[in-house]
C-alpha cells in the first residue's frame, strides 16, 4: 500500500494527487454555448487507451443504511454480467469490516475484500478496506492512505472521479443509502466523461442524504430501488452505444439526416442552436441517450423526441452537463497568484475595479475560485481594490446553483483548509459561500454567441470551451475577447487551447496554461459580434386624404367627384423643394414623368418645356413668404404644340395637417379673339408681346443671378460651417461609440443585477410566505409592533383577542378594541421599549380563556430595536388544571390537618415530606426538625427492619400495610405503643410514588 504524494503547491497548499491536480481534471461543460467543454485535448470519451482487455467497473458508493441496499442490490446481479464491481463505503480506519462475509450469503458472484494492485476481474466483487482511498489505474485497483489531517473524508467522491479518468464512457456509478452528498462531485465527473450514473430512490432508501445530493444534480440517468438497478445496468452494459464503440464507432454513428432533424427539435424546443459546435460530441451524446431508452436506429429516435418532448428537455442537459470544479489545474491557479495577478493588480489605480468575466460559468465554482484568489491576492498587497466578478452561462439551472452558492462536502478535496474555513461556511454536509465573497460575484443567463460581451474588462476566464466549437466560431470569440477586454487584460483558457492565428491579439504570458495578455491592436470592428435590429424609416411627408373624404359608394361623394374632375382644376400638392405629395386631376398637359428611378417625384424635374422656370420662381415666392404668387399665360409645348395655362402657387395655412406646403393649380388660360387674330395675322402686336416675353426674361434672369450669389455666398458659409461641423462629428462620433460601448456594458451589468434582484425578491417573497405560515400553524396569537407601538403584522389567531383586519396595519395597536382582560398593556409595551427587559404576564379574556402574554423587543439583524413583538399562548387547560389541583391540595390539606390521629407522608427512599398537627404534637416535634429525614433516622423506635421491608413492599407492590404493632420509648413522647396502617398514594403518571401513614396510639390499652 502507498502513501499519498506530500509535495505542496506554492500557493494553494493542497496534495496534488490528493486534489486530483497531478491527473487530468474532470472534464467541465461549456453551457454558455450549450455544449460541454472538456480538460483534456479530446471530448470526454474520445480518448481511447487500451482498456477493452479489462472490463466496464462499476462503482457502488453506500453509507448510512446501506447495507440493506448492498444486499438488494447485489441479490439480484446476475452471475454473468462481465461487470467488476468495487463497492466503497464509508469505515473508520481500524476497522475490520465484514461486509465481504454478509455480501456472499445473498450475492451470485464472488465477493473479496480488496487488495493493493490486484487486476479487476468479471464477474467479481471487490470490497474497499477501510482507511484507505480506493483508485482504478489502467484496469487495477490501488489503495492509497488517507491523510490524516483530511478532513471529512470523501471516499466515494475519491474513487468515482479516478473511474471516471480511467474508464472514460465506460464507467458506471451506484449511489445507495447514506447521509451526507458523498458521490455527488464523483457522479459528475463520471457524466462528463459520458459514463452512466445510477441513484437509489430516496422512498426506499433509509438515509436519502446521499441519493438525495445525486438527484439534486439532475445528472441521474436512472432513479430506481436497488433492487432493480441490476436488471437495467445490464441493459445498458450490453447496447448498443458501448458495444458498437468496442467494435467499431461507425457501427452506431447517428448520420446527418437525423442528426439535422434531431438538432432542428433543440432548437424549435429550446431556442438555441447547435449548428456552429463540433457534430462529435453531439452525436457521442446522442448515442448514449438512444442506449438509456435501449433504442438502435436514430430514425426511431427522432420520433421517440417527437412524441415526448420531455426527451428534448433531457437531451439538451445532457448537451449541458455542468461539470467544474474549484481550482481546476492546480498549478494554473499558482501561477496566477505568484507572478500574474500582482502585476495585474499593480497596474490598476488604488481603489479601482478589478472586472472579470467568467463566460460557461457552469454552476460557478469557477467564478467563486477567482472571487477567492483576488481577494486573497489584494489582502497579501494590502490594496482594497474593489472584485467584480460576472459568471454568465446558457444553463438557468446551473445559474440557480451558482447563486446558491451551496456545494457537496467533497469541495474540501479542491479548496486550501484556510481558505475553506476563511469563505465558506458549513450547513448539512454542504459548505456554502459567506457573505462577503458572494457579494462579489454577480451570475446571469446569457447565450455567449449571441448575447453582447461585458466590456472593460480585466480578466477572463473560458476554459475549455473552444475545443468544442467550430474553428470559425473559435475566431470570433477570440475577437470578442479582445473587444472586451482592457488594454493588458487577462485571458485564460483551459489547458488544451490556443489562440490559434490570433496572435496579433493575445500575446502569451505562459504557453503551459494558456496565460494570455491582449495587445493593443487595433482591430477592424466585425458587426456580426453585436448584431442589431434595423429600424424602418419612413418618407418625410405622408400622401394626405382629402379632408372631405368619406366612405366609397354614397351619392354625395360620387357626385363632388364628378364635379371636380369636370369642372374643378387640376393640381399637385408638393413641399418647399418641390416634391410631389399629392396629385388632383389630369396634369399630363403640364406635367410628364421624370426619365430614371421614380421612387421621388419632383414637380421641377416633371414640368413640361416652357413650365420649369415659371414653375421654380413661382415656388420661391410662396415659399419666401407670398400668400399666393400668380403666373399667367404661361406658353407649355406638349406634344409638338403649345397651350397656355395660368400656374397659381399659394402656401396653405389650413388645415393643420396641410399647413406649410405649397398648392400648385394649373387653369387654361383663355386667349380673347382679337389677340388670337392678331397673333395670327403678325405685325405690331406679335412684337409686343415679344418685348414683353423678353421683359420677363430679363427679369427672371435677374432675379436668377442674384439668387445663385447669395446662394453662392451661402453656399461658402456653409462649407465652412460643415468642414467645422464634420470634425465636431467625427468627434462626437468617437465619444458616442465610447458611450454606445459603455452603456451596452451598463445595459449588461443592469439585466444580470435585476436578474439576480428579480431572484432575491422571489426568494424573500417565498421566505416571506414560509414565515406566515410558520406564524399561523403554530397557533400563537403574535403581534408585530414598530417603535411608535403601530402594527407591522399580525397572525390570525391574534384577531381573536384584538379586532384587527387587513387595513389595521400601520395603526396604533391601542386604538383597536380588546377582549383580553388586562388594563397595562400599552405601559407594558412602552417599558419593554425602554428597558429591553421582557415581560410576561397570564391574562384572561373575556370569555374566559388564559393566555401566557410576553413581551419581547424586536430585534433586526443588525441587532437594532425596531419594535416589540407580543405572543399570547393559549394556557386554559393548563390553568384550570392548576386551579383544579390547587383546590385539590387544600381540600386534602384541611382533611388531613382535621383528623385527629397523628398522619404523617413519606416520598419513594421514605423520607418524611409532610405531617398533620397531632403527629408533631404526640411526639413533640417541630416540622422543620423531621421533614426531610428519613422516617428511620428521625430517633426512637422508628428503626424497625420489618417496618421498613413493609413500607418497601408498599412501595413496590402496592401492598398495603393493617395494624403494625409498633411499641418503643420516645425522647419526648416516652413509652407508647402504636399501631400503624400505610397506604400507596395514587400519583399522576410521572411522579414518584408516596405512603400515607396512619398511627393510632394505644397506650393503656
Amino acid at each position: 500500500m502507498r502513501s499519498k504524494r506530500s509535495k505542496q503547491t506554492a500557493k494553494l497548499g493542497r496534495s496534488p494527487k490528493a486534489s486530483g491536480g497531478a491527473r487530468r481534471q474532470p472534464a467541465r461543460v461549456a453551457p454558455g454555448v450549450g455544449l460541454e467543454a472538456g480538460a483534456a485535448g479530446t471530448a470526454p470519451g474520445d480518448a481511447k487507451p487500451n482498456r477493452e482487455a479489462s472490463p466496464p467497473v462499476v462503482g457502488v458508493g453506500a453509507s448510512a443504511g446501506g447495507l440493506e441496499a448492498l444486499e438488494a442490490f447485489f441479490a439480484a446481479v446476475p452471475a454473468d454480467t462481465g461487470v467488476a464491481f468495487v463497492v466503497v463505503t464509508h469505515q473508520h480506519p481500524g476497522h475490520v469490516t465484514l461486509l465481504p462475509e454478509i455480501l456472499r450469503k445473498s450475492c451470485k458472484i464472488p465477493v473479496d475484500e480488496a487488495v493493493d494492485g490486484v487486476l479487476l476481474l468479471p464477474n467479481q466483487v471487490y470490497v474497499s478496506p477501510a482507511g484507505v482511498d480506493t483508485e482504478v489505474e489502467g484496469g487495477r485497483l490501488q489503495l492509497v492512505n488517507q491523510k490524516e489531517e483530511a478532513a471529512r473524508h470523501l471516499p466515494i467522491d475519491h474513487f468515482f472521479r479516478s473511474l471516471a479518468e480511467d474508464q472514460k464512457e465506460r464507467a458506471v456509478c451506484v449511489i445507495l443509502s447514506g447521509t451526507g452528498g458523498d458521490g455527488s462531485l464523483g457522479l459528475k465527473a463520471i457524466k462528463a466523461e459520458t459514463g452512466m450514473a445510477m441513484v437509489q430512490d430516496t422512498q426506499s432508501a433509509k438515509y436519502a442524504g446521499m441519493p438525495g445530493s445525486a438527484i439534486a444534480t439532475g445528472l441521474a440517468d436512472y432513479i430506481l430501488p436497488p433492487a432493480a438497478m441490476p436488471a437495467q445496468l445490464v441493459a445498458y452494459l450490453r447496447g448498443p452505444f458501448l458495444q458498437a464503440r468496442a467494435k467499431a464507432p461507425a457501427d452506431f454513428a447517428v448520420a446527418s439526416g437525423p442528426l439535422r432533424q434531431i438538432l432542428v427539435l433543440l432548437r424549435s424546443r429550446t431556442r438555441h442552436d447547435f449548428t456552429d459546435y463540433k457534430l462529435a460530441t453531439i452525436r457521442r451524446r446522442i448515442e448514449r441517450r438512444m442506449n438509456v431508452h435501449q433504442i438502435t436506429q436514430p430514425e426511431d429516435y427522432v420520433r421517440f423526441l417527437q412524441d415526448n418532448p420531455t426527451e428534448v428537455d433531457l437531451l439538451f442537459k445532457e448537451l449541458l452537463i455542468s461539470v467544474t470544479s474549484f481550482f481546476r489545474d492546480r498549478a494554473a491557479w499558482d501561477v496566477l497568484a505568484e507572478k500574474i495577478l500582482p502585476e495585474l493588480i499593480g497596474a490598476l489605480p488604488e481603489h479601482a475595479p478589478i472586472r472579470v468575466w467568467v463566460p460557461a460559468c457552469a454552476t460557478g465554482e469557477e467564478a467563486y475560485s477567482i472571487a477567492i484568489v483576488l481577494q486573497e491576492c489584494l489582502a497579501r498587497l494590502q490594496r482594497r481594490n474593489d472584485v467584480q466578478v460576472f459568471g454568465t452561462d446558457l444553463d438557468g439551472r446551473a445559474i440557480a446553483t451558482a447563486r446558491a452558492g451551496k456545494y457537496p462536502e467533497g469541495i474540501a478535496a479542491d479548496v486550501p483548509a484556510e481558505w475553506l474555513a476563511r469563505h465558506f461556511t458549513h450547513q448539512n454536509h454542504h459548505y456554502v459561500i459567506n457573505k462577503e465573497t458572494r457579494s462579489h460575484v454577480v451570475f446571469a443567463p446569457q447565450n455567449l454567441i449571441f448575447d453582447p460581451p461585458f466590456t472593460r474588462l480585466d480578466w477572463i476566464s473560458c476554459r475549455n470551451l473552444l475545443i468544442y466549437l467550430e474553428l470559425g466560431l473559435q475566431k470570433r470569440l477570440l475577437h470578442l475577447f479582445h473587444y472586451a477586454l482592457k488594454p493588458g487584460g487577462l485571458l485564460f483558457l483551459g489547458a488544451s487551447e490556443s489562440i490559434g492565428e490570433r496572435g496579433d491579439l493575445f500575446r502569451p504570458l505562459d504557453r503551459q496554461w494558456k496565460l494570455f495578455r491582449r495587445e493593443d491592436t487595433a482591430v477592424e470592428p466585425n458587426p456580426a459580434l453585436f448584431p442589431v435590429g434595423t429600424v424602418a424609416v419612413t418618407g418625410r411627408a405622408a400622401m394626405v386624404a382629402p379632408a372631405g373624404a368619406t366612405k366609397e359608394g354614397r351619392i354625395s361623394h360620387l357626385v363632388e367627384q364628378v364635379l371636380l374632375n369636370r369642372y374643378g382644376p387640376v393640381g399637385v400638392l408638393v413641399n418647399d423643394r418641390g416634391d410631389v405629395l399629392y396629385i388632383h386631376g389630369r396634369t399630363g398637359a403640364y406635367l410628364e414623368p421624370a426619365t430614371g428611378g421614380t421612387a421621388r417625384l419632383n414637380v421641377l424635374d416633371m414640368a413640361r418645356e416652357g413650365l420649369a422656370e415659371e414653375l421654380r420662381i413661382a415656388l420661391r415666392h410662396a415659399a419666401t413668404g407670398e400668400a399666393e404668387v400668380v403666373r399667367d399665360n404661361v406658353k407649355v409645348k406638349s406634344n409638338g404644340d403649345a397651350t397656355r395655362v395660368n400656374v397659381t402657387v399659394c402656401r396653405l395655412a389650413e388645415p393643420e395637417p396641410l399647413r406649410g406646403l405649397l398648392l400648385v393649380v394649373f387653369r387654361p388660360a383663355a386667349v380673347p379673339p382679337r389677340a388670337k387674330a392678331r397673333a395670327e395675322k403678325g405685325g405690331p402686336q406679335r412684337n409686343e408681346h415679344l418685348v414683353l416675353a423678353l421683359q420677363e426674361a430679363r427679369e427672371s434672369l435677374r432675379a436668377t443671378v442674384e439668387e445663385l450669389a447669395t446662394s453662392n455666398e451661402e453656399l461658402k458659409s456653409a462649407n465652412e460651417e460643415l468642414q467645422s461641423l464634420n470634425e465636431e462629428m467625427q468627434s462626437s462620433n468617437e465619444e458616442l461609440e465610447t458611450s454606445r460601448e459603455e452603456l451596452q456594458s451598463l445595459n449588461e451589468e443592469l439585466s444580470t443585477v435585476n436578474a439576480e434582484q428579480s431572484s432575491k425578491v422571489e426568494e424573500l417573497a417565498q421566505a416571506r410566505d414560509d414565515m406566515q405560515n410558520l406564524l399561523n400553524s403554530t397557533e400563537v396569537a403574535t403581534i408585530f409592533l414598530n417603535n411608535e407601538l403601530r402594527i407591522r403584522r399580525y397572525t390570525e389567531t391574534a384577531s381573536a383577542l384584538i379586532n384587527l383586519i387587513a387595513t389595521d396595519v400601520g395603526r396604533p395597536l391601542f386604538d383597536q378594541t380588546s377582549k383580553l382582560k388586562y388594563a397595562g398593556l400599552a405601559e407594558d409595551c412602552r417599558e419593554v421599549l425602554k428597558t429591553l427587559r421582557p415581560r410576561q404576564a397570564e391574562v384572561e379574556t373575556v370569555d374566559g380563556t388564559w393566555h401566557l402574554m410576553r413581551i419581547l423587543p424586536y430585534r433586526t439583524i443588525e441587532n437594532a430595536i425596531d419594535g416589540v413583538v407580543i405572543t399570547f399562548v393559549n394556557i386554559t387547560g393548563v390553568t384550570l388544571a392548576e386551579r383544579a389541583g390547587r383546590e385539590a391540595r387544600e381540600y386534602f390539606e384541611s382533611i388531613f390537618q382535621t383528623v385527629r390521629e397523628p398522619l404523617l407522608v413519606l416520598d419513594e427512599q421514605l423520607r418524611l415530606v409532610s405531617a398533620n398537627k397531632a403527629f408533631y404534637t404526640l411526639f413533640h416535634w417541630r416540622p422543620r426538625q423531621v421533614e426531610g429525614e428519613l422516617i428511620y433516622e428521625i430517633g426512637g423506635g422508628w428503626d424497625r427492619p420489618e417496618l421498613r421491608r413493609q413500607l418497601e413492599q408498599v412501595l413496590a407492590e402496592k401492598t398495603p400495610v393493617d395494624g403494625f404493632r409498633l411499641e418503643a420509648d420516645f425522647p419526648k413522647a416516652g413509652h407508647r405503643v402504636l399501631l400503624l396502617n400505610a397506604r400507596r398514594l395514587v400519583q399522576r403518571a410521572g411522579l414518584p410514588p408516596m405512603i400515607l401513614l396512619a398511627l393510632q396510639d394505644i397506650v393503656g390499652k
